[in-house]
């Protein structure tokens, strides 16, 4: 969001390597803590024997398309964001260069809107990161607790705490 920068997170294969070396650690640490129990996590429990093998498939193809998702997921967001700002930008400029009578509407108003987008893509710059982090956070504590509920995920006596009744 720097002027005259380069943004890194424009380019795919940026962060398709940041997400699939969150992928690798998030994998080893499985590993680390669980051992080869680890692989329970491709099958739930209380699997009928004879759907085992489909599920097994099914299960490691979605765990494998994580990293592929969060890469493709930042790189979509930021990329779009920034080629709107860039051609209005673009767009605005040449309004600015153009000397005409209606001074204010031709060309402050493409200014404004350009100015508008790019709050509008800051904001979503911070809530990607958000998004990321917390999805990163989900498939770790997977990773760790397995099919545990842990404290990381939603607890309702939490919520009944937290709203009591009047």
């Amino acid at each position: 969001m720097i002027p005259y920068s380069f943004t890194v997170t424009s380019h795919f294969l940026v962060t398709l390597g940041l997400s699939f070396s969150i992928f690798i650690g998030i994998t080893i640490v499985g590993f680390q803590r669980n051992g080869l129990h680890f692989l329970s996590f491709l099958l739930p429990a209380g699997v009928p024997l004879a759907l085992a093998p489909f599920l097994v498939l099914i299960e490691l193809i979605s765990y494998c398309f994580r990293a592929l998702s969060l890469g493709i997921r930042l790189f979509a967001n930021m990329m779009a964001g920034h080629s709107l700002v860039k051609i209005l930008s673009g767009f605005a400029w040449t309004m600015l260069c153009m000397n005409d009578l209606l001074f204010f509407i031709g060309d402050l108003g493409p200014l404004f809107i350009v100015l508008a987008l790019t709050g509008l893509e800051l904001g979503v710059a911070i809530s990607q990161a958000y998004v990321s982090t917390i999805l990163i956070c989900i498939y770790l504590n997977d990773a760790i607790y397995l099919h545990q509920v842990s404290n990381f995920i939603y607890r309702p006596s939490t919520l009944i705490c937290l709203f009591p009744s009047q």
